[in-house]
Formats: structure tokens, sequence, C-alpha cells
């Protein structure tokens, strides 16, 4: 296995540990407004913390595999999930909590999927390759 696959699969496992973690934490969230209860804002800031780690894992992917990779996986919005990593880390006092409740509610069980997939789909191609 070459350095370069080790450190993409490296980095999808990241991915995927920041996930499960947002959705652990998310687990108990049943609307935005649940961000602004007594444990809501903790829960806000480190959701949104792993959001941005995961954008710039992905950001990280696609400078790895010259942008060959995630286009592979078009049911995901590649440019949405590295863009959320520019918003919280350059907005950070903008954070729309109804935004992060989108996103935790409607898109990370996807992306945890898709994730999965591609570590898979990698380990394959190696395997195979």
């Amino acid at each position: 296995m070459s350095d370069k696959e080790l450190i993409l699969l490296s980095t999808l496992e990241d991915i995927v540990f920041s996930i499960e973690l947002i959705l652990s934490r998310f687990e108990k969230i049943k609307s935005c407004d649940d961000f602004l209860e007594e444990d809501g804002l903790e829960k806000l800031d480190s959701i949104s913390m792993r959001l941005i780690a995961i954008g710039e894992g992905f950001k990280n992917i696609d400078k790895l595999t010259n942008k060959t990779l995630l286009p592979n996986y078009p049911n995901i919005d590649w440019k949405g999930v590295k863009g959320i990593r520019d918003i919280l880390s350059h907005h950070y006092f903008q954070l729309d909590a109804e935004t992060i409740f989108e996103i935790c509610d409607n898109h990370l069980e996807e992306l945890l999927s898709v994730t999965n997939k591609m570590i898979i789909d990698i380990k394959g191609n190696i395997k195979n390759g």
C-alpha cells in the first residue's frame, strides 16, 4: 500500500469517526431550538467543529486524488460538504443553528454511508490492483 493510499484511508476513517461522533451528539436534538437549551450550545459548538474537520478532510482528499475520487460518488453535494467548512471557519459568529440541524438531520447518514463505501472501494482496489 502506498503512502498516498494510507493517507487517503486514514483521512476517510477520521471522517467516519467524526460523522459517527456528530450523530451520537445529535441523538437527543429534536429541533434547532434544542441547541439553545442547557447543553445545546456545547453540542452545537462541538458538532460545528467536527463539520469543519469533515469539510477539511474532503478538501484534502480532493487534493490527494487530483479531484478524481469524489465525482465517483455523485449522490453527495461535495461542494456543500467542503463549503460548510469555509462558512463555519470564517463566519463562525454567523453560525445558524437551523442550518446545522438540517445538515445533521438530513445529510449525515448518507455521507456516512458513502464514506464507508469509499473505504470499501479503495481497499478493494488496493487488494485487486
